[in-house]
């Protein structure tokens, strides 16, 4: 059996998309992936998603939107996608475990994964001080001491966005001078909220339930020092999941699906949405609203070909 619609990737976008294409009619099949819910399984409190005047935890939202796809009778397969043929219609895809489908339209939405350090004290305080996103969870460091790791524009953009909150933020970067274009390096050097300590890298991540410090070691002289903070912000980039459409689509210098103003790839039939096409925004809300726009494109291209 050829579906009409294969969603690859959960998520905002995933779900969303899903959503709009079971309210279409399309009977859609989602891969959802082993670990389901995207970068937001990953976030506490969402106080800007709307629609709630409360805020909501990450995995809850997910996973309010996951049974409003199993109402609406969307089959949720939690295997990740191992391979897809894009080349011709209908569209092959195959999982980790073995499973085969074909398509006549495919919506990708498997997102980008944060860049992280890697250290075990990082990711026991991940979602209490440690965070890869400002714009999500800045407010919850109001009038406190945080930490930025990184030195490219996305860390100067994140350290500028957290003194509107914070009390201090102070840049740690492996190297003498940062990587960020120059008006972005005076912008953040401009701002008094914000400090440099150059030469050195996060050794551990410290406290026990919240981020009470970090460790720091000098690249140069070997030595280590403490800096307290309450919040540690890792901003050293996100790679986009992509590996298994290299080669088969077109892709942007970063590695993020290339699409135009209505999430149309290069191959007919290919929708993009969420994190995977979008570097600029990566909000739970724009991946909504691309997922939306990938399925009403998917059902128009159905009735394209039909006619």
């Amino acid at each position: 059996m050829t579906r009409k619609v294969i969603i690859i990737g959960s998520g905002s976008a995933g779900y969303t998309a899903a959503i709009y294409a079971a309210r279409a009619g399309l009977d859609p099949l989602l891969f959802a992936g082993v670990s389901v819910g995207g970068q937001l399984m990953l976030t506490s409190d969402v106080e800007n998603f709307p629609g709630f005047p409360n805020p909501i935890l990450g995995p809850e939202l997910m996973e309010r939107m996951k049974k409003q796809c199993e109402r609406l009778g969307v089959e949720i397969v939690a295997e990740n996608v191992s391979k897809v043929e894009l080349k011709k219609r209908p569209f092959a895809v195959e999982t980790t475990e073995g499973k085969k489908e074909l398509a006549e339209t495919l919506i990708l939405a498997t997102g980008a994964s944060a860049r992280w350090l890697g250290l075990e004290s990082e990711k026991k305080l991940m979602g209490h001080g440690v965070s890869a996103c400002a714009i999500c969870d800045a407010f919850f460091f109001k009038n406190k001491k945080v930490v930025v790791v990184g030195g490219g524009d996305s860390a100067m953009e994140e350290s500028t966005f957290l003194t509107k909150f914070a009390s201090q933020v102070t840049v740690v970067h492996r190297r003498d001078q940062l990587r960020a274009s120059q008006i972005m390096q005076e912008r953040a050097k401009r701002n008094q909220k914000i400090s440099f300590i150059w030469d050195s890298a996060v050794e551990e991540v410290l406290g026990n339930e919240e981020v009470q410090g970090v460790r720091l070691k000098n690249l140069k002289t070997g030595k280590t020092r403490d800096v307290e903070c309450q919040g540690l912000f890792i901003a050293i980039g996100h790679e986009p999941n992509t590996g298994i459409f290299r080669g088969q689509l077109e892709l942007d210098s970063k590695g993020y699906v290339k699409t135009d103003a209505r999430t149309r790839t290069s191959v007919p039939g290919v929708l993009a949405a969420g994190d995977v096409m979008d570097s600029l925004y990566r909000q739970a809300v724009t991946a909504a609203g691309t997922g939306c726009m990938a399925a009403l494109e998917a059902e128009k291209f159905l009735q394209e070909q039909e006619s």
